[in-house]
């Protein structure tokens, strides 16, 4: 098994896709730093200040709502061997085509973990550098801040997994990419549209990262232009624990699915 997932890293290393992921969580993370230098207060419509938690808050949980960039990548890295057709020469060398679907579930876990690393250090480097430039304390103290931080970083492994599985479902890249694309930033928020349906948002994958972030910005703007109340989150822990069941269900289905399926 170490040998294949050695191997599936090598094959990520072997295309660009790996620099497109390295560049997007430069920029995920320096999109942070922007927002953050340019000042929430100064959004349209204003938002709490850098020196409050909850501006922090608001930032850090802009950073988890781009979880769908190593989703993508995760994505594009299974279906892309469908459509260059190079599953076919993994599936002929490797005894048993579960262990290649379970290597691919660990390597991309591990890229999609470093990732987050990328994207999370650049936000809080430019964040803390933003709050000194500024002049500001920021409302959470470091170490809630770095705690927060770290907790992006896994849902960005766990992203990576379900983008995976998608992938191992889909086997057309773009179909499989418009499909996780339209979920993640259409039927969720579509679903917080609708009185009585919204009480399942907490339970869904952008629900759940909502509560590890504490990233409430959303339900409760969606809730002032509808006029309803906002979708209660999570606690923090139950979200995570949300969370990792779909990353276990993710991994199920990319590894059992495709078991059966002709990949001539």
């Amino acid at each position: 098994m170490t040998a294949l997932v050695s191997a599936e890293l090598r094959r990520l290393a072997a295309t660009r896709l790996w620099l497109w992921g390295l560049l997007a969580s430069i920029g995920s993370g320096g999109f942070i730093g922007l927002l953050a230098l340019i000042g929430p207060e100064n959004f349209d419509p204003p938002m709490p200040g850098l020196e409050t938690a909850t501006g922090v808050r608001v930032l850090l949980g802009l950073l988890g709502l781009c979880a769908f960039v190593p989703a993508l990548l995760g994505t594009t890295a299974v279906a892309s061997e469908y459509r260059h057709r190079t599953i076919t020469t993994t599936a002929l060398f490797v005894p048993g085509r579960w262990t290649t679907l379970a290597a691919k579930l660990a390597a991309y876990a591990a890229a999609g973990l470093a990732y987050g690393l990328v994207a999370v250090t650049v936000a809080g480097a430019a964040l803390f550098g933003a709050a000194a430039l500024k002049g500001v304390t920021l409302g959470l103290p470091a170490a809630t801040a770095l705690a927060l931080l770290s907790r992006i970083t896994v849902t960005m492994a766990v992203y990576t997994l379900v983008g995976v599985a998608v992938g191992a479902l889909i086997p057309n890249q773009v179909a499989a990419a418009a499909v996780l694309g339209a979920y993640f930033y259409m039927i969720e928020t579509a679903l917080l549209l609708i009185p009585g349906v919204n009480v399942l948002y907490p339970y869904l994958p952008g629900g759940a990262t909502a509560a590890i972030t504490g990233f409430t910005y959303l339900t409760e703007a969606l809730a002032r232009q509808t006029g309803g109340g906002a979708a209660p989150l999570l606690s923090a822990p139950l979200g995570a624990a949300v969370l990792v069941g779909y990353a276990l269900v993710a991994a199920a289905v990319a590894v059992i699915v495709p078991l059966r399926r002709d990949i001539t």
